[in-house]
């Protein structure tokens, strides 16, 4: 890096020797970002190139509130929330997140599809996928398919598919060295060049499944140009369809480095780097392709055939009881488990698909369980009998910890809010809430 920055060189180091910075973004589908910060508790300031984003105070703590488990907010460093906001995705958008985990990206995106169309969040890796799922369902996502596939597997089924990919490629990690300084341990020349040639064919697998006039977006968090401009370049020059899209550079933001190209593209100008010396955030490389050419999406072959609503009486009876109005849509079950599908073209069969879909619950013998998924998509307004704590209360405390605590109310199931926020299930009888806070998440 000293031979490539020169002079630079100097100040990017001395930005080591500084704290590094930590941000959260309010999920707008759960709260608007006037309403959050009329009850925030934080120290906060906000990310220039982000509407949702905030650095927060070391002295803050907002990983252990009350409404960091509500999924008011996501905890992410403020480089990476650049990436959602250069995607920019619509609603109705279909979007495919191929390297998706842990979900700070992701849960973005579905933010800004506000609902509407179809999120497809990937990982290839099996423990970090349940993360991810993790998260998708604390910050509650309903138009989200959560599967654990390689590229080469979903590029067979979802040919021509989408209007936006984001490639937020495995890389060597040399931007995240202040937040993460094991990653330092594990650098190597050898590391750089290995997840160069991964990323060129991810990104082979990816615009596959980019329709033509879609947009794909490929981000690391290296400063390498083996792996940033050079695999961008490479990509190009192998795949005549797709070209670079210049788009909006906030302050602070650099192009990308034409000078470190083994070519001198001077397309690449397009691409964006955020450097620690530069702005507050960690680095990160930014390149937008536009597909104008390509084969076009297969016609679709019908959708999936929802469930036999017969079979399903004790769900339209606990929506009924305790629901404004009863979710509808295409549902399927796996095992106990029932699901609401996105709107879908594409079989899953054969697929290792962790979260199908909305999860609402599960269907036991005479009696249907609503999932902590379903608590955490509702608002307050959507369930029928809710119970509102204070987010300082020992109500709240003792409920996190998964204990029982006496609440006013009526008898059954009983939407549990934050400040009015959904936050889990509770079961009242005579006074008692019975706890339904997941085990694996209490305090």
């Amino acid at each position: 890096m000293k031979a490539l920055m020169g002079q630079e060189y100097e100040a990017l180091a001395k930005s080591y020797e500084e704290k590094r910075t930590q941000g959260l973004r309010i999920n707008t589908l759960k709260i608007d970002v006037n309403s959050f910060l009329r009850i925030n508790p934080f120290h906060l300031e906000s990310v220039p190139w982000c509407p949702e984003g905030f650095y927060y105070e070391e002295g803050d703590r907002p990983g252990k509130h009350p409404y960091h488990e509500a999924g008011l907010y996501y905890i992410q460093e403020p480089s990476a929330m650049a990436v959602g906001t250069i995607l920019d995705p619509k609603p109705g958008d279909r979007v495919l997140d191929l390297c998706a985990a842990p979900g700070g990206k992701s849960t973005h995106i579905a933010a800004m599809l506000q609902g509407k169309g179809l999120l497809v969040s990937n990982e290839i890796h099996p423990v970090r996928a349940k993360i991810l799922s993790q998260n998708v369902e604390r910050m509650g996502i309903r138009n989200c398919i959560v599967t654990n596939e390689e590229p080469q597997h979903l590029a067979q089924r979802f040919i021509a598919y989408f209007d936006k990919i984001l490639v937020d490629a495995p890389c060597s990690g040399e931007g995240m060295f202040r937040k993460d300084p094991d990653a330092c341990q594990e650098w190597s020349m050898e590391n750089v060049a290995a997840c160069a040639v991964r990323q060129i064919e991810i990104l082979s697998f990816a615009a596959k499944m980019l329709r033509p006039q879609g947009q794909l977006v490929y981000s690391t968090c290296t400063f390498s140009p083996d792996e940033n401009e050079r695999v961008i370049e490479q990509f190009l020059r192998e795949h005549k369809e797709l070209s670079l899209v210049k788009v909006k550079a906030y302050e602070g933001f650099e192009s990308g480095r034409v000078e470190w190209t083994a070519e001198g593209s001077q397309s690449l100008k397009k691409a964006l780097r955020l450097w620690p010396h530069r702005l507050r955030g960690e680095g990160h490389f930014l390149a937008v392709l536009e597909k104008h050419d390509g084969e076009l999406p297969k016609k679709n072959k019908g959708k999936v055939k929802s469930l036999d609503k017969n079979s399903m009486q004790d769900y339209f009876d606990f929506g009924k009881n305790y629901l404004q109005q009863v979710p509808e849509g295409t549902f399927i079950q796996f095992g106990e488990n029932l699901y609401d599908l996105p709107e879908l073209e594409v079989s899953l069969e054969q697929l290792r698909v962790l979260r199908p879909g909305w999860h609402l619950g599960t269907l036991k013998k005479n009696r249907f369980e609503p999932s902590h998924a379903l608590a955490l998509s509702l608002n307050a307004s959507e369930a029928r009998q809710i119970i509102s704590l204070p987010a300082e209360s020992k109500e709240m405390n003792a409920y996190l910890k998964g204990e029982t605590i006496e609440a006013n109310g009526m008898d059954g199931w009983n939407l549990v809010c934050v400040e009015g926020y959904s936050i889990g299930w509770g079961k009242l009888v005579k006074s008692i809430l019975k706890n339904h806070y997941p085990k694996g998440l209490r305090w």
